[in-house]
């Protein structure tokens, strides 16, 4: 028996909140699993600053990563039992394809860095493509074992994830508008944050799920469940993914690596408190082994280092950050844009460096958004299959979708520190700045002050 081919004895099962039970099967996996590379996900929080808000999200990107797998091991059992390719080409599925498929599912996010999307703005990572790279490269156990199912096997799997594996309906499984991620993801995150928003029907979504030609379809009376699906997703992304309490502990978090990279690069930081496992990266000069060395625990360490800098702006960031103390915010829009440079001055008059105090922060998602070839990154469409095979597009069918399609949701903030709102400092020096400052803030919003 070929190790692709190996079984265990006895499957092996993680009980999981979401999922009950993850069920695993493959030796491939079981070893993939047991690699530093993707014990590494234990240590970083699947929602990064989102913990701050709803104080069960501590869940992490291992859980996640387990769930998108088990996700997609149900999808390549239904396909198995119910739509097995009989002729080479006729659109359904062939089961030599379960390993790629669930090897992608489970290594999607190994490239994920600590606070990963702050992280990356700060350092100009990529994820996605260090995801790639740690599949890819020799030099990590994640390969090794890739390799000892083929040696072009690592290629492949990186393949699914890039979305240029020739298979559609693999790719489609991991990434779509309707993927085995996303579906996780929003229960796995409604669950751990104690909201109902993200709970859809999983068990009818993967019954009316089905493979052909182009990709992966979904039976025509299981559109209701989909609606469902979509309506979820919007309603976490407005709800939680752009909660605005996070979103202000991302600008402190940004800003708190920024200012410590300056002082690096202006030789002004403190000796006692250099962050080494960061170096690498102020440096713009890091390997791979680098980055896997990272998790929330490190950054987190050095932050701790960072309460007691001599630079006060250091120290001051640190400590808002690990003491959980966010910045406001209020929203802004095209009329009340003109405003930011004076509200940015009166900051400064109250003795905060504006850059590093103030930020304005976009968060829009699209809920659905039907297929554009014209797009930069054009979506994978929702296709309902009729009796007869014909293929309609979600949107035309359903008027609830309809509704939401290509409707960008979401707000622009300007975030201050929040002492701007005080009307307690009756001998403070800065009160009539305070008071000017508040003539533009009504109901979370900027206005044009009388």
């Amino acid at each position: 028996m070929t190790y692709q081919q190996q079984l265990l004895p006895m499957e092996k099962v993680f009980r999981d909140p979401v999922h009950d039970y993850v069920y695993v099967q493959h030796q491939v996996i079981l070893d993939l699993i047991n690699t530093s590379e993707f014990q590494r996900l234990r240590r970083i929080k699947q929602l990064g600053t989102t913990s701050l808000t709803f104080h069960g999200a501590e869940h992490s990107r291992f859980g996640h990563c387990l769930g998108v797998y088990e996700i997609t091991r149900r999808i390549c059992d239904n396909f198995e039992r119910n739509y097995p390719s009989k002729v080479t080409g006729d659109g359904g599925w062939d089961d030599h394809e379960r390993l790629v498929a669930l090897c992608a599912a489970l290594l999607h996010d190994i490239g994920h860095g600590p606070y990963s999307h702050t992280f990356e703005h700060i350092f100009h990572t990529d994820h996605e493509a260090l995801t790639a790279q740690i599949i890819t490269s020799p030099a990590t156990e994640v390969n090794q074992v890739l390799r000892k199912v083929a040696p072009d096997f690592p290629q492949q799997v990186a393949a699914v994830i890039q979305k240029t594996y020739p298979n559609p309906q693999v790719v489609q499984m991991i990434s779509s508008q309707i993927d085995a991620d996303r579906m996780d993801y929003l229960l796995r995150d409604s669950y751990f944050t104690g909201t109902n928003y993200g709970n859809f029907d999983l068990t009818r979504i993967l019954r009316v799920m089905r493979p052909y030609k182009g990709g992966i379809t979904f039976a025509m009376e299981g559109m209701h469940a989909v609606e469902d699906y979509i309506v979820s997703r919007f309603q976490m992304y407005m709800q939680v993914y752009f909660h605005p309490v996070s979103r202000s502990m991302e600008v402190i978090l940004d800003h708190l690596l920024e200012r410590a990279n300056v002082l690096y690069q202006s030789h002004a930081a403190d000796a006692e408190a250099t962050p080494h496992m960061l170096l690498p990266f102020f440096n713009n000069n890091f390997t791979l082994q680098d980055y896997l060395r990272l998790d929330d625990g490190v950054l987190n360490t050095y932050f701790n280092h960072w309460r007691d800098s001599r630079d006060q702006i250091l120290a001051d960031l640190a400590t808002r950050f690990l003491d959980r103390r966010p910045l406001k915010s209020a929203r802004v829009d095209q009329l009340t844009q003109p405003l930011l440079p004076d509200l940015r001055r009166l900051i400064e008059q109250a003795g905060f460096d504006s850059h590093y105090y103030t930020d304005t922060n976009d968060s829009y998602d699209l809920p659905y958004d039907a297929y554009d070839p014209k797009m930069k990154k054009p979506r994978t469409q929702i296709e309902l299959m009729q009796k007869d095979g014909s293929l309609l597009e979600l949107s035309t069918v359903s008027d609830l979708v309809r509704a939401i399609t290509g409707k960008v949701s979401g707000d622009q903030r300007f975030f201050f520190p929040k002492e701007m709102l005080s009307t307690q400092a009756e001998n403070d020096l800065f009160k009539p700045v305070y008071q000017d400052f508040q003539r533009y803030i009504l109901n979370d919003r900027l206005i044009l002050p009388k």
